[in-house]
């Protein structure tokens, strides 16, 4: 499967995407404008094209070990993120957007 999510700025979300989520390789660029990583069994695409929204959003959501760690993370780095959810004995998850508004999430099942 392949997420692809439009960046106004390619550069600037790669740089953005590079520190949250920590890609080290350049990634593949399958053609001009488009950058891909890896993320688990998923490709998360990048496009540089202009960022239109007209009705509802999807949500990219990226599962972790803990959604509690990696949320106090990105607000060390200056990343703005949502208060932390739970849904009682399943997951907990919080949410936040990368640079051109693309609605992302990071969640971790919990034991019952």
């Amino acid at each position: 499967m392949t997420v692809g999510l439009p960046c106004a700025d390619i550069g600037r979300s790669l740089e953005w995407y590079r520190t949250v989520f920590g890609f080290v390789a350049p990634g593949i660029e399958p053609a001009p404008g488009v950058v891909e990583f890896k993320v688990g069994p998923i490709w998360l695409q990048l496009i540089a094209e202009p960022v239109l929204r007209n009705g509802a959003q999807p949500v990219v959501r990226f599962g972790v070990i803990d959604a509690e760690v990696e949320r106090e993370r990105l607000l060390r780095l200056g990343l703005p993120a949502g208060d932390l959810q739970q849904v009682e004995g399943v997951l907990e998850y919080f949410e936040f957007s990368d640079p051109d508004g693309n609605l992302l999430s990071m969640y971790a099942e919990v034991e019952p």
